[in-house]
């Protein structure tokens, strides 16, 4: 007995719509940077770069290339309390780091830190190997935080530029990046993947209000360290 081919199409169709969705890309397992798909949700309180090194690791598990990789958010920390400032260049390993399509983004961390790397929009797909929206969408979530200088050091103690070391969600700022690599003045610090602008907003500059009115959405770069 012979079907129609029309019947057997739609058949065919109707049995893959059942089957679980398909990760990212085949590439995906040996994915070692991705830009979050979303943020802490509590502005720049992530809980400390351990909360944030915590979020990372999470989406990468739920996206299927966590474990046994460790995942560190690029995020510096200043000098506070006798505390030593941390360095977001040196909490991401060594390189080289790949998206989850397979694109290598840098080979190495002065590579990363260079204008040669391999950052933009169409690269910085989040742990889904998803584009992420930028300058001319809507929303704009192209801030990224980093709390880092372009050579991706920590700031020196003073102003505070990482929301103080990334436990509050009212006073202080968070210094972003932009994930696009574009912005409303065309210089290198608006072009910049990891030091754009300080955080700013009615509400102090580290509320989630706050960053979301200059194109945030506490959104992080994450990268495997092993």
């Amino acid at each position: 007995m012979s079907f129609p081919v029309k019947t057997v199409v739609a058949c065919l169709a109707a049995a893959f719509a059942l089957l679980p969705n398909a990760p990212a890309s085949a590439q995906s397992a040996n994915a070692t940077f991705f830009l979050t798909s979303n943020g802490v949700g509590n502005g720049g309180n992530l809980g400390g770069v351990a909360g944030a090194d915590n979020h990372c690791q999470t989406l990468a598990q739920a996206a299927g290339f966590g474990a046994p990789k460790t995942w560190h958010a690029y995020l510096s920390t200043q000098a506070i309390d006798g505390k030593p400032a941390e360095n977001a260049r040196e909490r991401i390993g060594k390189g080289p780091w790949q998206n989850v399509k397979g694109a290598v983004i840098a080979k190495d961390v002065a590579d990363l830190h260079s204008a040669g790397n391999n950052l933009n929009k169409d690269t910085d797909l989040t742990e889904k190997g998803e584009v992420s929206n930028g300058i001319g969408d809507k929303p704009n979530r192209h801030d990224v935080l980093t709390g880092s200088q372009a050579d991706g050091t920590a700031f020196a103690a003073g102003d505070d530029r990482t929301c103080k070391n990334w436990s509050s969600s009212t006073q202080g700022a968070a210094m972003v990046g932009h994930s696009d690599r574009k912005g409303l003045r065309d210089d290198d610090a608006s072009h910049s993947w990891n030091s754009s602008h300080p955080s700013r907003g009615p509400d102090g500059g580290c509320s989630q209000n706050d960053l979301k009115s200059t194109g945030g959405d506490g959104l992080l770069y994450c990268f495997a360290v092993n």
